[in-house]
């Protein structure tokens, strides 16, 4: 038995084929285009996510149109709204990314009227436009033609793993998982339903939105003529961060993870008490079968990987992601350098939409191996600042941190990651343990795994990188946070 597993990220998607032991048996990757019409506006079409699901999908069974697949786990970017027709799945417009800054405005007016204190109580959240019902109020202000459809029912509203899974069953299953409904301030944490007091405040048809369902057991099946012949139980469903906190195996409350992608995104199991914080987001880790929620607590940085993109597609001085480590490694420090990269402002703990990507120290000794150092320090600094803010103010420890993502990959940034933390950093075989994630829901939920035990005897260490005496008090971090500081209001000054 096998376990199809698709992670519908940001910038592509991945379909990994995973066996009962746990190893990735097949993979396929496709990406598809990001859209930019304004700046700070991010944007995906809908079609073209579903096409790259698609083609993933095939690469992963080249050669073994079913090699198995007994059934499908889903893992997606959260955050992003997406719209489509009930009838037809046609998306009647782009979907809004997680990233995208528009509805800044809208979420400083609401701040002004008193209202985040509230939405925070009900939700863990904050008023950010990092969140899908903030996306959906610039909506219904901006598009009204396409609000209509929403309001008169035609028009379904959900993140992308509702979209998913309404292509892979041919439009028969609405649904999401209450790991993602918790990330679209339309969703109370205590009791794991769609809140009607929030849906009133934000102007949100609540019978719009998906059925909230457990995070794994069957939700339903593929349709074969949607999705290349296949007929099996979509049996798993978590966003991404999550789904990672899944796979890297931290069942336990206290346990930790950070998954280095577009962004970085740090998460703790705090059990089945949600903890609330500051300046940290309170979120559902998963929801199991019998309705109960676990917890986690989150530090979501927007911009780790995609800084490394810019390096390589802005900005030319790299060919490839993978150059930055060598190139990194040819100095012995940045310089003097400091690259805060709030290229869509600043997420955990800061929480500042207005800030904007800032390089300072520069010199004419500087070389674009001191900006790629320069940027692996930034990575490592900002994790810092979630984790010391989730010890300092939330009271949790973390004796390690366990990493997962592309970018975990990169020797010099784990190493410069527990240097900072002053903790080790612990890395596994398999680094793709957001789809691990989804794969190991669906198997949970369909009886390939037996227990979460059977689930943390799969986790194999790849490398533990120790951390190097007296690099966390040297002062590079402190002028990382006199740098952060400078960044911040630029767009909202002028």
């Amino acid at each position: 038995m096998s376990v199809l597993a698709l992670d519908v990220g940001t910038t592509g998607v991945t379909a990994l084929v995973v066996s009962e032991d746990g190893s990735v048996l097949r993979r396929g990757y496709q990406e598809f285009p990001q859209h930019f019409p304004q700046p700070g506006w991010v944007e995906h079409e809908p079609e073209e996510i579903w096409q790259a699901v698609l083609a993933a999908t095939r690469a992963a069974l080249a050669g073994a149109p079913s090699a198995g697949v007994t059934c499908v786990g889903i893992t997606d970017q959260r955050e992003t709204a997406v719209l489509w027709d009930r009838q037809t799945l046609a998306a009647p417009r782009r979907a809004i990314v997680w990233q995208d800054r528009r509805s800044t405005a809208i979420c400083e007016t609401r701040k002004d009227a008193g209202e985040e204190a509230r939405v925070a109580e009900l939700t863990g959240l904050r008023l950010d436009p990092y969140f899908t019902a903030t996306k959906l109020c610039w909506l219904a202000a901006h598009d009204p033609a396409t609000w209509e459809g929403v309001t008169s029912g035609r028009t379904a509203i959900g993140t992308v793993d509702s979209y998913v899974v309404a292509r892979l069953t041919g439009g028969k299953r609405f649904v999401t998982d209450a790991s993602n409904a918790s990330r679209t301030l339309l969703f109370d944490l205590r009791t794991g339903r769609w809140s009607e007091e929030l849906c009133e405040l934000f102007g949100v048809p609540i019978g719009a939105l998906p059925e909230v369902v457990p995070s794994y057991g069957e939700i339903g099946r593929t349709d074969p003529s949607a999705f290349l012949g296949l007929d099996v139980p979509v049996a798993g469903i978590a966003g991404d961060q999550q789904a990672a906190l899944f796979g890297q195996g931290c069942y336990e409350a206290g346990r930790s993870k950070c998954t280095y992608g577009t962004g970085s995104f740090v998460l703790v199991n705090t059990g089945s008490e949600p903890v609330l914080s500051d300046r940290l987001l309170t979120t559902v880790a998963w929801m199991q079968p019998d309705g109960s929620l676990v917890y986690a607590l989150e530090g979501a940085v927007f911009v780790t990987g995609s800084a490394v993109q810019w390096l390589r597609d802005g900005l030319q001085l790299i060919g490839s992601a993978a150059e930055v480590e060598s190139l990194a490694r040819s100095v012995p420090d940045s310089g003097g350098v400091v690259f805060v990269p709030a290229l869509t402002g600043l997420g955990a703990p800061h929480w500042d939409p207005d800030a904007r990507g800032t390089v300072l120290g520069i010199t004419r000794g500087t070389s674009r191996a001191h900006l790629a150092r320069a940027t692996l320090d930034a990575i490592a600094f900002e994790v810092r600042d979630v984790v010391d803010a989730m010890t300092d103010e939330a009271g949790l420890s973390v004796p390690a941190l366990q990493v997962d993502g592309g970018a975990s990959a990169n020797d010099l940034l784990c190493q410069l990651q527990a240097d900072q933390l002053g903790v080790p950093v612990q890395r596994p075989r398999v680094l793709e343990t957001t789809a691990l994630g989804a794969a190991f829901l669906a198997g949970l939920g369909t009886g390939v795994w037996s227990s979460p035990q059977e689930l943390v005897d799969t986790w194999q260490l790849d490398r533990r990188f120790e951390p190097a005496a007296g690099v966390r008090d040297n002062g590079t971090h402190a002028r990382w946070s006199r740098a952060v500081e400078r960044s911040k209001g630029w767009a909202a000054e002028g």
